[in-house]
């Protein structure tokens, strides 16, 4: 997993793409107490489990991915029939 750092509150959290679709994300804190966005959206009465991201972090993630930093190529390979590695 690769340390990215959201642009706007620089809370860190631990991201893996295993496809240009699917993002994993492990928070470093609780996300409440992390990320200004989710404070708020808990403030209001939402559970974090409902809430599905953080734009300014997705918006990170999506930077380092395009900038290089953050790749799919070198993580999970599917198994193909007949060959061995």
């Amino acid at each position: 997993m690769h340390e990215i750092s959201c642009g706007t509150c620089t809370n860190r959290v631990l991201v893996e793409k295993f496809s240009p679709t699917h993002t994993s994300v492990q928070w470093l804190d609780d996300s409440e107490n992390a990320c200004p966005e989710f404070a708020e959206r808990v403030a209001r009465g939402e559970k974090t489990q409902n809430i599905p991201t953080c734009l300014a972090l997705r918006d990170a993630i999506e930077k380092a991915v395009h900038d290089g930093k953050l790749g799919t190529a070198d993580l999970r390979r599917e198994p193909v029939p007949g060959l061995i590695r």
